[in-house]
């Protein structure tokens, strides 16, 4: 067993251990399918450069490192999520 695992986790580890958990069908084909398609989507193929503020920088640095990301990798996702309608404006 897990030594510092939560209650929740060693449930989790139990019902696997007594062969609880069953695999969905057609889970190759799935898992082949959207592979591909993040494939499709991360592919970057194009070079920007910007000039930005120290302050913005450090802001977006700051906030990749909180989600564990690069932070050139933080900006080219929310641009992605501007451009394709995903990226929540406040009102």
């Amino acid at each position: 067993m897990i030594k510092h695992a939560t209650p929740d986790e060693r449930r989790l580890v139990e019902s696997y251990t007594r062969g609880e958990w069953r695999s969905v069908k057609g889970v190759r084909r799935r898992t082949a399918r959207y592979a591909a398609a993040a494939r499709r989507t991360l592919r970057k193929n194009a070079r920007m450069n910007i000039r930005i503020s120290q302050v913005d920088l450090a802001g977006l640095q700051a906030k990749a490192i909180q989600e564990g990301l690069p932070y050139q990798t933080l900006v080219a996702s929310v641009l992605h999520k501007y451009v394709s309608g995903q990226l929540a404006t406040k009102a």
